[in-house]
C-alpha cells in the first residue's frame, strides 16, 4: 500500500475515516460534549453523558485489545509518551471548559455544525485553530512554558493500567481490559441507558474511530520509513494545521489531524442530510458573535496547556488510560458549568 499512496497521505486517509465516524456520530447520534454536560445541569439528564462511558469503554477496551495483538505500542502513543503536567490539565481544561461554554460548543462540536451548515461555528472553528497554534509555537508559546514548563518525555507510563499492573501482576493489556469493561458495563447497568440503544451504537461508533487513529498511525509507524507520531483524535492543534495546509499545501504535508478534521465535516454533512437537518445559518446578534469569538479563542489556548481538548483530552487519552484524562475532563466540566452559569444566571447571588 506504501508503493501506492504516500505516508502522510496514508495517515491522513486513517483521519479521514475515523473522522467520518465522529462526524455522523454528531449529527445522527447527537454525541456532543457541552449537550452533555447542560442535559446533566439543566436538564437532570445523564444519557448523553453516558454515551462518553460508552464510548470511553469501547476506546480502552479496543485500544488494549490491540496493544495485546502487538498491533499498538501504548508507550509511544501521544498521552503516555510525555510527562504529565497536572497544573496544565486543571488549568487548561478550565479555560476551556469556559471558552466551550461561551462558543456554544467545543472544537468537535463545531466542526459538526459546520458541515450542518452553520457559518457561526466555521468562524469557531478558525480562530480556535488560529488561537492554539499561537499558543503553541506563536506569540504565546513563551509564556506558556513559562507557566507550565516545556513539553518533556515521561520517565515510566503514566496510566491507570500500569499502576494496576504494577498492583496485581496482571499484564498491562489485561488490566486495560478489565478497566474498559468495568466503564462499558457499569455505564449499561443504567436501566434507561439499555432503554436508548441508539445512544449505546452511537456511543460504540466514537470509541472505535478513536481505537482506529491508533491502529492507522501505528501501522504507518511500523511499514513506513518517516517518522510517524501514533496518535489518535483530537481537535485543537489539528485546526490550525488545517489552515495551515489549506494555505501552503505545495509546500506542507497531510497529516492525521488534517484528515480528522476533514473527515468530521463532512460525517456531520452527511448525517445531517440524512436526518434532514441541513440547513445554513448565521450570526445576526454582535453580541453572540463577540461572545463565540472570545469563547474559541479561549479554548484554543487551554487545549493547548491541557495537551487536548474534550475529544483529546476525553477519548483519545482516555483511552489509553492516562492519568491526565480524567483529570482533565473533570475540569474542562467544571469550566463548562461555571461558564454555563455566567450566561445563564450570571455571577449574582441566588435569591
Amino acid at each position: 500500500m506504501l508503493d501506492l499512496i504516500s505516508e502522510p497521505a496514508l495517515v491522513a486517509l486513517a483521519g479521514l475515516a475515523g473522522g467520518l465516524l465522529l462526524g455522523l456520530a454528531a449529527r445522527m447520534g447527537r454525541f456532543c460534549t457541552l449537550g452533555a454536560i447542560e442535559d446533566v445541569y439543566y436538564g437532570e439528564n445523564t444519557l448523553r453523558l453516558r454515551m462518553w462511558g460508552i464510548a470511553i469503554g469501547v476506546a480502552v477496551m479496543g485500544t488494549f485489545g490491540l496493544s495485546a495483538a502487538g498491533l499498538l505500542e501504548l508507550d509511544e502513543t501521544l498521552y503516555l509518551s510525555q510527562h504529565w503536567n497536572p497544573l496544565g490539565s486543571v488549568a487548561g481544561g478550565m479555560v476551556f471548559g469556559y471558552g466551550m461554554a461561551l462558543a456554544g460548543n467545543c472544537g468537535y462540536g463545531a466542526l459538526a455544525r459546520v458541515g450542518g451548515g452553520d457559518l457561526r461555528s466555521l468562524l469557531i472553528v478558525l480562530i480556535m485553530g488560529i488561537s492554539a497554534y499561537i499558543t503553541l509555537g506563536g506569540p504565546l508559546a513563551g509564556l506558556r512554558i513559562w507557566l507550565f514548563g516545556g513539553t518533556e518525555p515521561a520517565s515510566s507510563a503514566q496510566s491507570f493500567a500500569h499502576a494496576l499492573s504494577s498492583l496485581s501482576g496482571l499484564s498491562v493489556n489485561l488490566a486495560g481490559i478489565i478497566i474498559g469493561a468495568v466503564l462499558f458495563i457499569g455505564t449499561l447497568s443504567h436501566r434507561e441507558m439499555r432503554r436508548a440503544p441508539s445512544y449505546i451504537i452511537w456511543g460504540a461508533v466514537v470509541g472505535v474511530a478513536i481505537v482506529s487513529g491508533w491502529a492507522g498511525t501505528q501501522w504507518v509507524a511500523n511499514n513506513g520509513y518517516d517518522a510517524t507520531r501514533i496518535v489518535s483524535h483530537t481537535f485543537s492543534a489539528p485546526l490550525g494545521e488545517t489552515i495551515l495546509y489549506t494555505m501552503t499545501s505545495s509546500g506542507n504535508s497531510l497529516s492525521f489531524g488534517t484528515g480528522s478534521v476533514v473527515g468530521v465535516v463532512f460525517g456531520a454533512f452527511l448525517g445531517s442530510l440524512i436526518k434532514g437537518h441541513f440547513r445554513w445559518e448565521a450570526c445576526e446578534d454582535p453580541r453572540e458573535l463577540r461572545r463565540q469569538i472570545l469563547g474559541a479563542a479561549l479554548m484554543g489556548i487551554g487545549a493547548v496547556v491541557a495537551v487536548g481538548c474534550s475529544v483529546g483530552q476525553g477519548m483519545s487519552a482516555f483511552s489509553v488510560l492516562s492519568y491526565s484524562a480524567p483529570v482533565t475532563l473533570i475540569s474542562i466540566m467544571l469550566g463548562a458549568a461555571i461558564g454555563l452559569r455566567q450566561l445563564i444566571l450570571g455571577f449574582g447571588p441566588e435569591v
